[in-house]
């Protein structure tokens, strides 16, 4: 058997860049994608994924550098695979953004919106506030690393601090470790959920063996420092139990202040990370919906009731439906303590239609879709049925917006009314977009 050839690094310019920031330059025929490098550059890198039309690549070193480069300002940039655009200034990042929104909708959907709306922008620092971070004794290095996955490789970034995460949870990451350390099951516990609400801050520990007493009075202790919920999970969500304080008074929760609402949630919940986007982004739907007090409102994939009870204070009816069970508990509790009586929620698969469902049999004047990364494609195909005057489609991934929105202006007969990018996770090469359809 032959050996391994090994690898080596190799220095080469940039000639364009992917829809994720990251460089391209092309090798004996082949592309490769550096993570870091910008076009015009050159650089020296090694590759690191090898694939048969292409090779993916760490940046080693700039030989050259573009006028568009700006120092990173997190110490681990490079190495973490948090963040993947601090190298670039605010306005280059949204500018990749709003290019891969426009490529997908051009290639995939063959449509263009009537207007390309402005970015939605908001805080670029600080801004996190729900982050799991992963867990490592590592002996060699003497010490718990407590961070986020490397780059290129599956091991946990050796970091202190992470810039995009909430105050104060930007700094916890050496305290966390030196707790965690002190415990008798440190290399048994393999993350932590954080999640900073309005009203406080919650970590969810997930333990493979059950703490000691000791363990427990450590835990506790570091909530009682810093002011902060403890919580263990020894199996799935619903094993999530708090441990202090032994009564937590009131859910943890944050406020749509524009419509006076609270929602409440649990530490494990699914709630949009940037909490100024998520109120700029409901007020946008919400507008470009235009319910009225005769609309009837149909919310799919809902979670919690996000869009769906500041939709209820604007229309006639409103129902949320989503594939989460827990989910639809808590959308439900959430209208009951908001007074809102004309907001129904369901439970029900959104990715496996069967066409028999009650609700695909009345008529719907709005629709809100946010769906996950896979998007709505079951839904959408039924959408003639549904006949929605209005439709906003709030996406995590522009290619399966690109996707539906193709067989909502080509099959369905909407038209795409606008189209721009949410900035809800600077300094990261994710994508989230709002589009808006009209009926013909």
């Amino acid at each position: 058997m032959g050996r391994k050839k090994q690898r080596a690094p190799e220095t080469a310019t940039i000639e364009s860049a992917a829809h994720d920031g990251r460089g391209i330059t092309t090798i004996n025929g082949k592309k490769v994608f550096v993570a870091g490098a910008l076009p015009g550059e050159t650089v020296e890198f090694m590759r690191r994924k090898t694939h048969r039309n292409y090779d993916e690549a760490e940046l080693l070193q700039v030989e050259v550098a573009s006028q568009d480069r700006i120092d990173a300002r997190c110490a681990a940039f490079g190495r973490c695979g948090g963040c993947s655009l601090q190298h670039v200034d605010d306005e280059y990042q949204r500018a990749i953004k709003e290019q891969a929104l426009k490529d997908n909708l051009q290639r995939i959907a063959k449509a263009e919106p009537e207007t390309w709306l402005d970015a939605m922008t908001g805080p670029v620092w600080s801004y996190r506030r729900r982050a799991r971070l992963a867990v490592k004794d590592v002996p060699g290095k003497g010490r718990v690393l407590v961070g986020f996955r490397e780059r290129h490789a599956p091991f946990i970034t050796d970091m202190h601090r992470c810039e995009v995460l909430a105050e104060p949870l930007a700094g916890w990451m050496d305290p966390l470790s030196d707790l965690i350390a002190t415990l008798s099951i440190r290399a048994r516990l393999p993350q932590i959920e954080l999640a900073v609400a309005e009203n406080a801050i919650a970590l969810v520990f997930r333990v493979l063996d059950a703490p000691s007493d000791a363990d427990r009075e450590r835990l506790i202790d570091f909530g009682v420092t810093n002011d902060c919920r403890i919580y263990l999970q020894t199996g799935g969500l619903d094993t999530v139990t708090m441990i202090h304080p032994t009564t937590a008074g009131e859910s943890l929760y944050y406020t749509l202040p524009e419509f006076d609402i609270r929602i409440d949630f649990e530490p494990v919940d699914f709630v949009q990370v940037n909490s100024d986007i998520n109120q700029r982004m409901v007020h946008f739907a919400i507008e470009q919906l235009r319910p009225g007090p005769d609309h009837r409102v149909l919310d799919l994939f809902c979670g919690i009731g996000n869009f769906s009870l500041p939709l209820a204070q604007r229309s006639g009816t409103v129902l949320g439906i989503e594939g989460d069970k827990s989910l639809v508990t808590r959308a439900a509790e959430n209208a009951k303590k908001n007074a809102l009586d004309n907001v129904e929620f369901r439970v029900a698969d959104l990715s496996r239609i069967e066409g028999s469902e009650s609700w695909l049999r009345e008529s719907w004047d709005r629709v809100l879709l946010d769906p996950a990364r896979s998007g709505a494609a079951e839904v959408v195909a039924l959408m003639k049925r549904l006949n929605p005057e209005r439709i906003v489609y709030v996406s995590c991934h522009p290619g399966t917006l690109a996707r539906d929105a193709g067989v909502l202006v080509h099959e369905h007969g909407y038209i795409l009314e606008s189209a721009g990018i949410i900035d809800m996770f600077p300094h990261t090469a994710h994508v989230e977009s709002i589009a808006v359809f009209r009926r013909k």
